[in-house]
């Protein structure tokens, strides 16, 4: 565990019951933040989440949502304040794919990405900068991905809606710095979730090949970044997209 300090801080992870938002919401309260963990479908997943947290001696709760709709994530911010009075950190990791070639892809399969990943994540950030403005604090911290960097066949809209996100990132890292709320994204590449776990073993070898660590991602290599860009101690980078890659794209 990286020695962060965050007791007495409160954070929201979307997609929090698996993968990237799982170990992300473990690490947040292993370093003393209560933590909130939403989920859309996955309610055992979510519980098991708790449980794990619980048995660390941590506090979280699980809040039931889709971020892409707004009232939903309004009543998802409501909960946490209700529940721990103040919200300080917020992890935008709710993420889907629906991969098909351009030419083929149907514009619900646009839609749905678009909605979910980009939308989303503008529905969290202004649904929680009421109260970080409040307080004068905030962590918010996206997750982007390589194929929002250098794009990824077969994925024009996770592409898309990625590397809006990093747009969003930078807009709002200038909108909320005088107010002592910083703004960053981090990059991940390709990494062990249940995402990539449908690949291909040729694909899977290609990728591995690409990456100079010689190695894929555990979801752990991208929590322990994203709790350092939710800690004090990084109070002075902001706007940043952060790759955890194995240098797969530089």
């Amino acid at each position: 565990m990286i020695q962060v300090d965050l007791h007495g801080r409160v954070a929201i992870v979307t997609g929090g019951s698996r993968g990237i938002g799982r170990a992300t919401a473990i690490q947040l309260a292993a370093c003393g933040a209560k933590v909130a963990v939403n989920y859309n479908r996955h309610v055992e997943a979510a519980q098991a989440v708790l449980a794990h947290i619980q048995g660390l001696g941590g506090e979280a709760i699980a809040v039931q949502g889709d971020v892409a709709d707004m009232k939903a994530v309004q009543s998802l911010v409501e909960t946490v304040l209700s529940s721990f009075g103040r919200v300080d950190i917020l992890v935008n990791n709710a993420g889907i794919t629906r991969d098909t070639l351009l030419m083929r892809m149907s514009e619900e399969d646009w839609d749905v990405v678009l909605n979910t990943n980009l939308k989303g994540a503008f529905n969290c950030i202004k649904s929680v900068t009421k109260a970080m403005i409040k307080q004068r604090y905030g962590r918010i911290i996206n997750v982007t991905s390589v194929s929002g960097v250098a794009g990824n066949a077969g994925q024009a809209n996770y592409s898309a809606a990625k590397a809006g996100m990093i747009g969003l990132t930078k807009a709002a890292a200038k909108e909320l710095a005088s107010r002592n709320i910083t703004v960053n994204a981090v990059a991940p590449g390709f990494i062990e979730t249940d995402i990539t776990a449908d690949l291909s073993e040729e694909l899977k070898k290609s990728i591995l090949a690409m990456t100079p660590v010689g190695r894929w991602g555990k979801p752990e290599d991208v929590a322990y970044a994203v709790t350092f860009l939710a800690s004090q101690e990084a109070g002075f980078i902001t706007g940043h997209v952060l790759a955890v890659d194995g240098g797969l794209v530089m």
